[in-house]
């Protein structure tokens, strides 16, 4: 069955640590990871007694029902949590524009279906949407403190100091990736790791080497300020995502013990 972790089982120095990947609903993980005639509906059940965490992508593209919330949540032990990625109509369409009603009622129906078990919110900007002061005060002014909220930006031009103290002032944390064509440096504005692994060289497909995921946890272990730390794997194709998050936590394994 592999390795169940719980979050009371993965903390090393005050730090919980969530790993898993970006979405769980892939049926080229059949059969290397859920069995043959297990049903669809069953994979998350199934998911969540490997991994303590997933990240939805679904969110993204459409709305989900309430009711798929609360499915999620009696799916999973008491303390698996989902992050959930914020509409593409507040962050690709309207671009933070005009979008404080959307965004409340977003984090009204995430708090209300996912209740204790809502991780992080991740606002992923697109690769066109470079910095300016004005977006920044956008993201600023509208991001609901409450929330643990997560910014990703695909445009290098947002790897500055002051875009990480004016997120550091507001206690919003810093996305750190690994993709083809951005830097994967840790970032960390607050509290919190939150990292992302698209695929290198081959976007949401290539596998990461031992060495490489080894090279990153070094990083985020530096950071004496961090107590959270977030780590999805978004190359789903051909599973490579199932081997990487297995070695990442045969790596927090060793730390904790």
């Amino acid at each position: 069955m592999g390795i169940f972790f719980r979050v009371y089982c993965m903390q090393k120095i005050n730090v919980d640590w969530y790993i898993g990947c970006s979405g769980f609903s892939y049926r080229d993980w059949k059969p290397e990871f859920y069995p043959q005639g297990l049903a669809t509906s069953k994979w998350l059940n199934y998911y969540s007694g490997h991994f303590n965490s997933f990240e939805s992508n679904t969110s993204f593209y459409r709305t989900p029902q309430i009711s798929t919330l609360h499915k999620w949540v009696s799916e999973t032990p008491d303390n698996f949590v989902i992050s959930v990625k914020a509409p593409q109509t507040i962050t690709h369409y309207k671009k933070m524009t005009g979008t404080k009603d959307l965004l409340a009622a977003f984090y009204d129906l995430m708090l209300n279906g996912l209740q204790q078990k809502l991780g992080a919110v991740l606002f992923q900007f697109p690769p066109g949407f470079s910095f300016t002061e004005e977006r920044l005060t956008a993201i600023l002014e509208q991001l609901e403190p409450a929330f643990t909220n997560v910014v990703e930006f695909r445009h290098s031009s947002w790897w500055q100091p002051g875009v990480y103290q004016a997120l550091a002032a507001k206690g919003i944390c810093f996305c750190s990736i690994s993709h083809p064509s951005i830097a994967d440096a840790v970032v960390v504005t607050a509290p919190i790791v939150y990292f992302r692994f698209h695929g290198v060289p081959d976007l949401y497909r290539s596998c990461y080497t031992d060495e490489y995921l080894d090279t990153v946890l070094k990083q985020i272990l530096q950071f004496e300020q961090v107590r959270r730390v977030y780590l999805y794997f978004n190359n789903n194709i051909s599973a490579s995502s199932l081997k990487n998050v297995r070695y990442i936590q045969q790596k927090i394994l060793a730390l904790i013990h």
